[in-house]
Order: C-alpha cells, then sequence, then structure tokens
C-alpha cells in the first residue's frame, strides 16, 4: 500500500461556488433556524413556513414542515401545495430543490444537490438541482442524489439511495433504486 494521495486538500477552493446571498444573510438563517424550527411545537407548522418564505422559499399552501426538517440555503427551495416535510428531512440545498404538489419526503430523507469531483485532485464541488414531481412519496432514511427527477407519483421504498431518474407512478426501491412495478 502507497502513502501517496491523488487528493490534495490544499488546493481545495469552491470560489467559484454562488450561494445564492451574502455571508451575513446565510449566517442569519442558519441562527435563525437553528432557534426558531426547534422551539416551535408541531401545530405552529405555519410559523416555520412563513419563515422559509421570508428568506425565499416558494412554499405552497397547505404544507407542513416538521420542526427537525434542515434547509440549507431556503431560498433555493420550492415546495407545492399540500407537501409534507418530515422529522430530520435535510435539504442540502446548494442547488435548485422543486418539490412537486400532494409529496411526503419521510422521516431522515436527505435530498443532496451537491458533490465532488472523483477525478479533480482539488476535490472540486459539483451541484446539480434536484426535481421531485406531484404525488411522489420517498419513504423514511432515502438518499436522493445530485441531478436525479423523479416523476410523478413514484414511491420511493424506504432506505433507498436514489442516483438516476425514476419513472412515474412507478414504485421504486434498493440501492441502487430502480422501479419493481407500477404503483
Amino acid at each position: 500500500m502507497t502513502n501517496d494521495s491523488f487528493i490534495d486538500l490544499r488546493k481545495y477552493h469552491q470560489s467559484w461556488f454562488d450561494r445564492g446571498r451574502p455571508s451575513w444573510y446565510v449566517l442569519l438563517w442558519w441562527f435563525v433556524q437553528a432557534i426558531a424550527f426547534p422551539l416551535t411545537l408541531h401545530p405552529f407548522n405555519s410559523l416555520r413556513c412563513a419563515l422559509l418564505r421570508l428568506f425565499g422559499a416558494r412554499i405552497g399552501k397547505g404544507v407542513l414542515i416538521r420542526p427537525t426538517a434542515r434547509f440549507t440555503y431556503p431560498w433555493k427551495i420550492t415546495i407545492g401545495d399540500y407537501s409534507w416535510i418530515g422529522d430530520d428531512v435535510v435539504l442540502y440545498s446548494l442547488d435548485y430543490i422543486h418539490i412537486g404538489e400532494h409529496c411526503v419526503i419521510s422521516q431522515k430523507s436527505y435530498l443532496c444537490t451537491g458533490s465532488h469531483d472523483i477525478h479533480d485532485p482539488s476535490f472540486g464541488l459539483t451541484t446539480a438541482s434536484i426535481n421531485i414531481g406531484n404525488g411522489v412519496w420517498i419513504a423514511a432514511d432515502c438518499f436522493i442524489a445530485p441531478g436525479v427527477k423523479i416523476e410523478a407519483n413514484a414511491v420511493i421504498g424506504a432506505r433507498s439511495s436514489v442516483f438516476s431518474d425514476l419513472p412515474s407512478g412507478q414504485v421504486c426501491w434498493g440501492t441502487p433504486c430502480k422501479p419493481h412495478y407500477p404503483r
């Protein structure tokens, strides 16, 4: 085994990356989310939605967001009418995340729009948006990778890892996640 490393993290930088808001605004959001979200009881969902809207998220009517959900950059998030975001869901929104209407993102799921280039010795940041169609149910503890599109009315089984697009109206599961039969 060799001690040589392909990656040289001293060369890592993301100076090109645009978070979409100035640093002070990002820090203000993180502070508000860290304090306000955990302190709001479940019935105060409208306050969490209002805070997200205040910070630029496009949140539809009747959306339910649990107090332990986390949003990296809310101004890069759209959630359609009557959708639910469960406990401990992370929307790692380095790029845009669009969630359609009547969707359920179940507890502990992680929607990740950022990764790193494994062929780049400086471990360069890469981002790609995630698009979730209307009526999709992402069950508990799923990972949704950057650039994924899940078509309308698909079901993603618990603990699945989604690395590629999935078709509409299919029940899908696994690692990697694949369609198994029509919904």
